[in-house]
C-alpha cells in the first residue's frame, strides 16, 4: 500500500427461515423481519445470492468502491467521517440490508496508524514478517496473527490488509521485511498460518501483493518478466499454498506489470491462475492506486477499487456508473464482484460478528499480554549465525561489557511505510529522519542495553554510541566483552543496499579488531553483507524484533532464551553472487533465474554464500536419525527421529530437502518441523510432503506432474547440513494425486 504525495487529480433456491437454536440474536430478529440472507445456518454462497437480489445498482457499486480513511491535505482530501479516522481503508456498508461497512487496517506486523493521522493508536508490534518466517513455527505464526487481528477487531476494524507473501527474489528490496522469504514452502506455510490466526477474530485478512511485487524501485510500473512455469514453481506456489492453509477472504493484487500488462488488470494472475486454477472465492481489491482502467479491470477479475484518491480517476466509482450505461461492463460483471465480496464477509463472520466499537485505546492489561507474545515471537526468530569458542551466552562472570551503536541505549528499530505500528509510549528516538513518509523512522521502546542491565546486575556495562570507531575500539579493548549492534533501516517505497550504511561497517571491524570477543547483533529488514565475519566471535540476526525486542534479544544474549531461529533467506558474499548484481532498476525486469530462487540458485550456480538458507545455531546440538520414506495411503510419508545431545533445552528446526530430475534446482525444501526438547529427550516425526515439491509444472496441460525416476532426500539442519539422506523412487500410479495434477500415463 502505498501513501506517499502522489499527484492525481480528483474527481469529484427455497431457503428456510426458521430461527435455529443458538443463532446470535441480531440473526434471529433479522430474520423474523424477512432477511433470510441472515440465517447462519446457510452456505455464504446461498447468503450472498440471497442478499444481492435485494440490492439495487447503487447499493451494489458502493461495495466495490473503497476510500482512504485519512486526510490527505496534499490534495485537498477529506476521508470519510464514517471511516476510522486514521486508519487506511473504508468501504460503506448497505444499513438498510445490513450489510456492514468494511474497516480497513494495515497491516501484517499489527495495527497501524498511517503518519498524517492526528492521534496515533498504540499497538503492539509483532517482530517483522521475515522475523516470524525466522521463527519456522507454524504454531507461534498462528498465535501472532491471532494476537493482531484481535487487536484490529478491539479496536474496530473489521479488514486487515495483512498476509505478505511475495517472495524474497531482490535481498535489497526495502519491503521485505514483510515477506515470508525466499522458499515458497516456507513462505506460503508461515503467512497461510497468519492470516488462519487473524481471521479467527472473525476479520477478513488479504494476501499480498499478488504477484511479483519484487522490488520498491519503479514499483507503479516496473513490468516483471518470467516465464509461466517459473512463476508456477515459484511466487505463484507461496501464493497458491497461502491460500490454501489461511483461506483469505481477500486477494490484494499489486502495482506492477507482470509479463506486461498491471497486476490489476492481468486476466493470465486473475482469471486463469487464481480462478479457474485456484479455484478461489473471494474478492480481489487493488492495492492503494493500482488500478488503471475500468472495464479492462472488470473483466481481468478485479472486484474493489481500494483507497481512492490514490487511483488517478475512481475507476470503479464515476467510471464504472458510466460503463455501465454504455454497456462496456455489464450487469452481471458487477453482480459477480460484488457476490464475490458478499462471499467473503460472510465467510469470515462480518454480518454475524460485527464489529460494534472502535476506541482509540486498547487497556493496558491487553497491550501487555499481547507484549508477551511479541517478545516469544521475537525470542524464536532470532538467528544465532556465528558462535566462536561458544562465546554466547553472556558468562555470568563477564564484568566489564561495553555496548555499543544501534541506538541499543533506547530501543529496537522498525521497517517504514503503511505497515508502521506505533507503539505504547511513543518512538524512543523521534528526531530521526526522515519524519515523513515513509518515515518517521521507529525505534520502540524496548532497550536492550536495560535490558541487559536488569539481568546481568553484577557486571558494569557501559555505553557508547558508536559514531567515532577509534573511541569505540578504545571503549572495546579494555572491555571483557563487546556487543556492537548494527542497524539497517527498510521500508516501503524505496531498495536498500545490501551493505550496512553510515559507516557501520568500519565500526564493527574496528571494534572486533581491538577486541577478539565482540558479539555483533544485527537489527535488519534482511539480508545483509557481513565483511567482518571473519573477525566478529558471535553473530545476531534480529530482525526488527518489535515492541518487546530488546528484552527478547537480552534474554538471548544471557541464555536465559535458547537461539532457535533459521535464516528464511540467504545471505550473500557479494552483490557479484546476485542473479541480478545491479541495483534494481526501472522498467523490465527478467527473472533469468526462473524458479531458481535463494538457495535453488546457490545450489544451481555451485555457490557458497556467507550464511545458507535455513541455517540457525543453538546454546545445544542436535541429532538425527533413523530418516526412511514410504508410500502411505497414496503419499510420500518421511519419518525420523530428532535428538537433543546437549545439556541444555532447545528447540531444533529439522528440515528436509528433495532432490529430482530436471527441476529448477538440485534441491527443494519439502518439509520442516519445529520442535521443543529437554536435554538428550528424542522424538520421532512424520512428514507428509506435499505432491507439488516432488513434480514439475505441464505449462501446456496447465497441472502438475510427478517427476519420475529416483527422489533424493536430504534431513539437516539448513541446505546447507545435511545429517541424513534416503532415497525414494514410487510409481506416478502408486501416488494419490491431488486436483490440479495431470493423470499418469
Amino acid at each position: 500500500m502505498k501513501h506517499g504525495l502522489l499527484a492525481i487529480a480528483l474527481t469529484g433456491c427455497a431457503v428456510p427461515t426458521l430461527v435455529a437454536a443458538g443463532q446470535p440474536p441480531a440473526a434471529a430478529s433479522s430474520l423474523r423481519e424477512g432477511r433470510a440472507w441472515m440465517n447462519p445456518r446457510l452456505r455464504p454462497e446461498q447468503r450472498a445470492a440471497l442478499l444481492i437480489r435485494r440490492m439495487t445498482r447503487d447499493e451494489k457499486l458502493t461495495l466495490v468502491f473503497g476510500y482512504f480513511a485519512t486526510d490527505f491535505p496534499f490534495t485537498k482530501y477529506k476521508a470519510p467521517v464514517e471511516g476510522r479516522a486514521g486508519s487506511a481503508g473504508y468501504v460503506p456498508g448497505v444499513p438498510r440490508l445490513g450489510i456492514p461497512a468494511q474497516w480497513q487496517t494495515d497491516a501484517g506486523i499489527g495495527v497501524a496508524t498511517q503518519g498524517g493521522a492526528a492521534k496515533k493508536r498504540e499497538r503492539t508490534a509483532l517482530p517483522s514478517n521475515l522475523a516470524i518466517a525466522a521463527t519456522w513455527n507454524v504454531d507461534l505464526a498462528f498465535k501472532s496473527g491471532a494476537m493482531i487481528g484481535g487487536e484490529a477487531r478491539a479496536s474496530g476494524f473489521n479488514v486487515m490488509l495483512a498476509g505478505g507473501v511475495n517472495l524474497a527474489r531482490e535481498p535489497r528490496n526495502g519491503r521485505n521485511f514483510e515477506y515470508g522469504g525466499e522458499d515458497p514452502l516456507l513462505a506460503g506455510t508461515m503467512v497461510g498460518a497468519q492470516i488462519a490466526g487473524i481471521q479467527s477474530n472473525h476479520i477478513i485478512s488479504t494476501v499480498k501483493h499478488y504477484a511479483f511485487n519484487d522490488q520498491e524501485t519503479d514499483r507503479n510500473a516496473g513490468n516483471a518478466v518470467i516465464d509461466p512455469k517459473a512463476a508456477r514453481l515459484s511466487d505463484l506456489l507461496a501464493f497458491e499454498i497461502a491460500l490454501e492453509k489461511g483461506r483469505p477472504g481477500s486477494v490484494m493484487c499489486s502495482y506492477n506489470r507482470v509479463n506486461g500488462p498491471f497486476a490489476c488488470e492481468n486476466p493470465w494472475l486473475l482469471k486463469d491462475v487464481l480462478r479457474r486454477d485456484w479455484g478461489f472465492k473471494g474478492y480481489v481489491m487493488s492495492d492503494w492506486g493500482a488500478v488503471h482502467s475500468t472495464a479492462p479491470s472488470v473483466a481481468a477479475g478485479l472486484d474493489q477499487e481500494s483507497g481512492f484518491p490514490f487511483d488517478k480517476q475512481p475507476y470503479l466509482g464515476d467510471g464504472l456508473k458510466k460503463a455501465l450505461a454504455d454497456g462496456t461492463v455489464t450487469a452481471a460483471q458487477l453482480d459477480t464482484m460484488v457476490s464475490r465480496i458478499l462471499y467473503a464477509m460472510f465467510r469470515q463472520g462480518l454480518f454475524d460478528h460485527p464489529v460494534t466499537a472502535a476506541p482509540m485505546d486498547l487497556p493496558d492489561a491487553m497491550l501487555a499480554g499481547d507484549a508477551a507474545i511479541s517478545r516469544a515471537a521475537a525470542e524464536q526468530s532470532i538467528v544465532l549465525l556465528k558462535n566462536d569458542g561458544r562465546i554466547l551466552p553472556l558468562a555470568p562472570t563477564a564484568r566489564r561489557i561495553v555496548v555499543i551503536g544501534g541506538n541499543a541505549d533506547k530501543g529496537v528499530i522498525a521497517g517504514g511505510g503503511s505497515s508502521l505500528v506505533y507503539p505504547k509510549g511513543g518512538n524512543a528516538m523521534p528526531d530521526l529522519a526522515p519524519k515523513t513518509w515513509p518515515g518517521p523512522v521507529m525505534f520502540y521502546p524496548s532497550s536492550p542495553l536495560e535490558a541487559l542491565r536488569r539481568q546481568l546486575p553484577t557486571a558494569d556495562i557501559s555505553f557508547i554510541d558508536g559514531r567515532d570507531p577509534v573511541a569505540a575500539a578504545a571503549q572495546a579493548r579494555n572491555a571483557d566483552l563487546a556487543i556492537v549492534f548494527a542497524t539497517q533501516w527498510a521500508g516501503e517505497g524505496f531498495d536498500v543496499p545490501l551493505s550496512l550504511t553510515d559507516g557501520q561497517d568500519a565500526l564493527i571491524d574496528a571494534v572486533a579488531t581491538a577486541n577478539p570477543k565482540t558479539v555483533v547483533v544485527l537489527e535488519t529488514g534482511g539480508p545483509v553483507l557481513t565483511p567482518w565475519t571473519g573477525k566478529a566471535a558471535a553473530i545476531l540476526e534480529a530482525w526488527y524484533p518489535g515492541t518487546a525486542g530488546g528484552d527478547a534479544i537480552a534474554n538471548v544474549l544471557t541464555g536465559k532464551v535458547n537461539p532457535s531461529g533459521h535464516l528464511p533467506v540467504s545471505f550473500p558474499n557479494s552483490l557479484a553472487e546476485l542473479p541480478r548484481p545491479e541495483a534494481p532498476a526501472n522498467g523490465d525486469v527478467h527473472y533469468s533465474e526462473g524458479a531458481a530462487v535463494g538457495y535453488k540458485w546457490y545450489d544451481r550456480q555451485n555457490l557458497e554464500p556467507a550464511f545458507a538458507f535455513g541455517h540457525g545455531l543453538s546454546y545445544t546440538r542436535f541429532g538425527y536419525r533413523g530418516l526412511r520414506a514410504r508410500i502411505v495411503a497414496g503419499n510420500v510419508s518421511v519419518t525420523f527421529t530428532v535428538q537433543n545431545l546437549g545439556t541444555v533445552r532447545g528447540m531444533a528446526v529439522p528440515q528436509l530437502y528433495v532432490s529430482g530430475r530436471g527441476w529448477e534446482a538440485p534441491r527443494r525444501l519439502a518439509g520442516f518441523q519445529k520442535v521443543d526438547l529437554a536435554p538428550r529427550q528424542s522424538r520421532e516425526f512424520t512428514l507428509t510432503l506435499d505432491s507439488r515439491l516432488l513434480a514439475d509444472f505441464d505449462e501446456r496441460t496447465k497441472c502438475w506432474r510427478v517427476s519420475t525416476g529416483r527422489f533424493g532426500l536430504t534431513l539437516g539442519d539448513s541446505s546447507a547440513a545435511p545429517s541424513a539422506t534416503t532415497t525414494l523412487a514410487p510409481a506416478p500410479r502408486a501416488l494419490r494425486l491431488p486436483k490440479g495434477f495431470c493423470r499418469p500415463g
